[in-house]
């Protein structure tokens, strides 16, 4: 292969600076006003990538030499501009991370580490362009950084301290077949003294056009091995930089040993490679799959793990693999294959289907935190398992639950949430267990804690108690998504602690604090108005925010959720429950769509179910037709439809429904002073004798309508009565007769509720906020509540047809009293 070797001259690259080019990508994602650019530009975003120095170095000297090859070329052109795209996306993970348990915190302190000093420089080479660039955080202990997570403090004890990569990661230390397929980089392994280090560098610029492959390995393997302080260094040297080319150039030649070493190599330096670089290497893993065993895939998969970065193209060929091999997987593989699967969000249904049925060949074999994994594998791979398996994965639990890890019943609940299996003995034994352990958990735990209950529809007064007793004095830890869950939780089991107006305030204080990050994340935001709303808590300033034009943009151009159903939930609540309230409103064509959409599904699931097809039927029957009866939404904002009743002075149904009615026929229907005298003996012959048994007086109506259309209409209002046909039709004269119409407003109007387990907390009658809330403003706006509580109605729906309408009857007329 010819090697064409490139002149380079000194200065910055592309003629730019790397932190002017860092700033002005950030200024290019400002938010539209700048209302939104004081919440969302935080310095934090702008600031320069702490290791960005030394790793740019190497980028650019990896220009150095350029390949014939296209692609390593290409990936070579290519490195300095990924390094400012890739110091932008971890910032971007960073703030990400959080949705995926990172450890990363907004509001977690950092330890200081500014004395800090770098040894003297060991290395020398024959590049005179060679130079020194590190910051302060390059010499932070390699104990304290890890994928996708930030810089934690360091030698504190803080409950709000949790490494979300090692501790996962715990199950690996539990079985020693573990080590065949994952990689343990805290192993002691020899170090390399300076002179080795300087020696290898050496021999890399001397002999660059004859290394073999593995001999290329051999030094990466070596050099990995130098002390942790000393890797920026190494990074910034041209020798590294050629060795990294060299990689590239061959790595067609290495074989699968040569490949991983190189792969754990990378995984010990602990500083981030060119992405480029290492796209060269998922491709070439890619094409191994292959030839590896199950054993070689699953460390693999393990090392880029290790490196925090994803590699869709490896998993879906290793995926197509075992969909062929799965059931070769051993108890070890199979658990440490579903933590990849976690880590990595992705994996086919049918593998995630075969998998479960290996979890049920194991599952008396396996130990509580492999329980663990698996929960949170599943869980995070948005994949179901089965009612079945989570009733053994409970039983398992409720066997030892005293040894159960604080993190494992987090996990454990995180997938009792996602599948909505109710396993009693599990949250009995859960009640009694958390209030110990809510204040030596992290805000983030307590928050799933608190979400795995509301989910559940679980209320347990001790568990809720502890969480609102615990979070004031530490609610400067939680993050947007915390604070917005909690109170989400709280609100939706309608559930007000002992402390209810210390907690709500910090909690809503908080809100204030972390209000770039509801910019960033704007569901959240709603999510926690919502909550507030359920209990009662309407914050002005907050929602005056949430409804204004801007933030509604936002909201539907950043995030990743449909929001305009919560955008109208609280603006609905809004117009109800706070009549003084002066802010931002929903515009009128959003109400109308959220409106429509909401009333399709809601129709659509009502309609869909025989025991409320049968209780609507009922009642029409009861009344004396559908025009007596309206199914659907009251309050469009409260996502549930109700059948109305009117009732007037009287007590009689009114005939409301002018649905009923088509509108040719309605048009028909009205009367004019002009036409065919109604006599006795014509109104005898359209209602087949029913009006003289009725009617005692003589009625002289002038129509121009044909006697059939008046027939079928006023059979309508007569098809419920014996002889209360004066009674349906009112004041009968010259006015004309409206059998659909009512002119006396109605004195009870009733929202007819057909109501199921779902709507209550668990095993209770206590009713969920959502439904509370509707209950509430339903009373604001002047109706009366009929609930059929699905204990009395559902038992009652197989006894007699005469019983039924008995139980309907009382409900409506004696509710109306």
């Amino acid at each position: 292969m010819v090697l064409v070797v490139c002149r380079r001259f000194t200065g910055s690259f592309c003629g730019t600076s790397p932190c002017s080019s860092l700033i002005k990508h950030h200024r290019n994602k400002n938010l539209p006003s700048q209302t939104y650019e004081d919440c969302a530009l935080t310095a934090k975003k702008i600031s320069t990538d702490s290791r960005m120095a030394a790793t740019l170095k190497l980028f650019k000297l990896l220009k150095y030499q350029a390949s014939c090859n296209p692609f390593v070329y290409h990936a070579a052109q290519s490195l300095a501009y990924w390094n400012m795209e890739n110091s932008t996306q971890h910032r971007r993970q960073n703030i990400i991370a959080p949705e995926h348990e990172s450890s990363c915190h907004p509001a977690r302190k950092v330890k200081s580490i500014g004395g800090t000093t770098l040894s003297q420089r060991i290395f020398t080479t024959s590049s005179p362009h060679l130079g020194l660039e590190v910051s302060e955080a390059s010499t932070l202990p390699s104990s304290t950084m890890h994928p996708g997570s930030g810089a934690t403090r360091v030698g504190e004890e803080d409950v709000e301290v949790f490494d979300s990569f090692a501790g996962i990661r715990v199950f690996l230390k539990l079985r020693p077949e573990y080590q065949l397929h994952s990689y343990n980089r805290s192993e002691p392994c020899q170090p390399l003294s300076a002179s080795e280090g300087e020696l290898i560098l050496h021999k890399v610029t001397v002999y660059q056009n004859k290394l073999q492959p593995e001999v290329i390995a051999n030094y990466f393997y070596k050099l990995s091995s130098l002390p942790a302080e000393q890797h920026s260094v190494l990074l910034s040297s041209n020798s590294f930089a050629l060795l990294c080319q060299l990689s590239m150039k061959n790595i067609q030649l290495f074989d699968t040993s040569d490949l991983i070493s190189i792969l754990k190599a990378f995984v010990d330096l602990r500083t981030p490679l060119p992405p480029a670089m290492l796209d060269v290497f998922e491709t070439r893993f890619c094409h191994q799959v292959w030839e590896m065993s199950l054993d070689q895939l699953l460390l693999v998969a393990d090392l880029w793990r290790n490196l925090g970065r994803r590699v869709p193209r490896f998993l879906k060929i290793f995926f197509s693999y075992l969909n062929l091999h799965w059931q070769e997987l051993s108890l070890s593989q199979l658990i440490h294959l579903i933590y990849i699967i976690g880590e990595n969000r992705q994996a086919p249904p049918d593998l995630m289907q075969k998998l479960e049925s290996l979890i049920l060949k194991y599952v008396d074999l396996v130990n509580l935190e492999e329980v663990g994994t698996i929960c949170l594998g599943f869980f995070k791979s948005s994949s179901s398992l089965s009612e079945f398996v989570m009733r053994k994965i409970g039983d398992l639990a409720c066997a030892n639950m005293g040894h159960l890890s604080s993190h494992t019943l987090v996990h454990m609940l995180k997938m009792f949430r996602f599948t909505h299996v109710d396993h009693v003995d599990f949250m009995r034994q859960f009640g009694e267990i958390a209030p110990q352990r809510i204040p030596s958990l992290g805000v983030q735990g307590v928050m799933h804690l608190t979400l795995a209950c509301s989910a559940l529809r679980i209320l347990d007064e001790r568990v809720m108690n502890a969480v609102a007793a615990s979070l004031p004095p530490r609610v400067a830890h939680c993050r947007s998504k915390d604070v917005a869950k909690i109170l989400w939780s709280f609100g939706t089991l309608n559930y007000k602690p002992p402390n209810t107006e210390e907690f709500y305030s910090s909690l809503i204080n908080e809100i204030h604090r972390k209000m770039p990050e509801f910019y960033q994340y704007p569901e959240h935001l709603l999510t926690c108005l919502i909550g507030l709303a359920f209990s009662e808590y309407f914050p002005a300033e907050f929602i005056n925010v949430a409804l204004s034009s801007g933030f509604v943009k936002l909201a539907q151009e950043r995030s990743k959720f449909e929001l305009t159903k919560e955008l109208y939930t609280l603006d609905g609540t809004v117009a109800i429950e706070c009549p003084d309230y002066k802010g931002s409103r929903l515009n009128s064509h959003l109400q109308q769509e959220a409106s429509a959409k909401l009333w399709d599904l809601a129709s659509k699931d009502m309609r869909s179910k025989p025991e409320f097809l049968e209780t609507l039927y009922l009642l029409e029957t009861m009344l004396g037709g559908p025009q007596y009866v309206k199914h659907h939404m009251i309050l469009p904002h409260t996502r549930s439809s109700d059948l109305e009743v009117q009732l007037d002075t009287n007590m009689k149904p009114i005939p409301f429904n002018s649905e009923v009615t088509p509108t040719e026929d309605a048009a028909r229907l009205q009367f004019k002073q002009v036409g065919v005298s109604l006599t006795d003996d014509l109104v005898s012959r359209l209602l087949k004798g029913k009006a003289k048994r009725c009617f005692q007086g003589e009625t002289e109506l002038e129509t121009g309508q044909p006697p059939m259309e008046l027939r079928k209409k006023t059979a309508i209002a007569l098809v419920d009565s014996d002889c209360n046909v004066t009674d349906r039709l009112g004041d009968v004269g010259t006015i004309g007769l409206r059998p659909l119409a009512h002119k006396q407003p109605p004195l009870v109007k009733l929202a007819i509720q057909f109501t199921n387990r779902n709507q209550y907390c668990y095993g209770s009658r206590d009713l969920l906020g959502l439904h509370n809330m509707k209950r509430r403003q339903l009373a604001q706006v002047g109706y009366r509540v009929v609930e059929l509580p699905h204990w009395e109605w559902l038992p009652l729906l197989k006894r007699t047809r005469l019983e039924k309408l008995a139980y309907l009857h009382e409900k409506v007329f004696t509710s109306a009293l």
